[in-house]
């Protein structure tokens, strides 16, 4: 759902933001907090930039989030939906009957007091998690394995979903939402229901101090760089490019059309390509 601002300075009155009234506004479960966790701002471990236009931001504490869903045939029950800032998706803290405490990605339709369990073999109910194997076929999945026991890799976005088309041998054909068909193995392990927070991706940020807050620099092209900085900058005035081919920050050639994928990569997994206009 989402929310206007009403207020008219400039850095707000196009500013759409996501309503969080429902979700908690206390702190997060201490115990479930990444210790040790700091900003790289872009950079490697040797002090590299690995990522540019990166650096800045609010401090942000990352939670530990339940991927593999391991805690089998232990049912357990929402406590509450919480904001995470590393996320586009909101997340739902479980309390087990043990009395053990984990995060998970929090589904649409999935409410307080909601019990939940992850098992071989459960009901097809929103925020359980079993194999592909025993989802039926057309049920709509998230937090989706590409190896069996590593933990979810696919599917994990705000208002993501994938839905089960076929099986085969060892395989389901999954179409993912990017349009992708690709098949994983049947053992893998997956959620059942869609993402929630489904307007995410229609939020406007209103202003640039937003982006910066949230820990992206701006982006400065190339042909207005120093030819120091850049193989575009330098000239007198808007000089263009100046070069047979564009060129990347690093002086590799960046012209339409050249492939940059390393044919090392396969695509055995791939049925149908998310760029296939059949």
């Amino acid at each position: 759902m989402l929310k206007k601002n009403r207020t008219g300075t400039p850095g707000t009155r196009h500013r759409v933001d996501i309503d969080r009234r429902h979700l908690h506004k206390g702190d997060p479960e201490k115990s479930l907090l990444r210790k040790g966790h700091t900003k790289r701002s872009g950079k490697d471990a040797k002090g590299h930039i690995s990522m540019r236009h990166r650096g800045g931001g609010v401090k942000k504490r990352q939670r530990i989030i339940d991927f593999k869903r391991n805690k089998r045939d232990i049912p357990a029950v929402v406590k509450r939906i919480e904001y995470d800032p590393m996320r586009s998706a909101n997340i739902a803290l479980l309390v087990y009957k043990d009395g053990e405490k984990r995060y998970i990605l929090a589904p649409e339709k999935l409410k307080i007091g909601d019990e939940i369990v992850a098992g071989e073999k459960v009901s097809t109910k929103t925020g359980n998690a079993m194999p592909l194997k025993n989802i039926p076929l057309g049920v709509e999945i998230h937090n989706i394995e590409l190896r069996p026991g590593k933990g979810a890799q696919l599917v994990r976005g705000a208002g993501t979903g994938a839905i089960i088309q076929s099986k085969e041998k060892k395989y389901a054909t999954v179409q993912l939402p990017s349009k992708e068909f690709r098949l994983i193995n049947l053992d893998c392990f997956a959620t059942i229901g869609s993402l929630g927070n489904t307007d995410w991706k229609n939020r406007k940020l209103g202003k640039a101090g937003r982006k910066r807050l949230m820990g992206i620099r701006p982006t400065v092209r190339g042909t207005a760089q120093h030819p120091d900085s850049h193989p575009h900058g330098g000239g007198e005035g808007r000089s263009g490019v100046g070069l047979k081919y564009q060129k990347t920050p690093w002086g590799k050639i960046a012209a339409p059309g050249k492939k940059t994928r390393s044919p090392r990569k396969t695509n055995k997994w791939i049925v149908r390509d998310r760029r296939s206009k059949n």
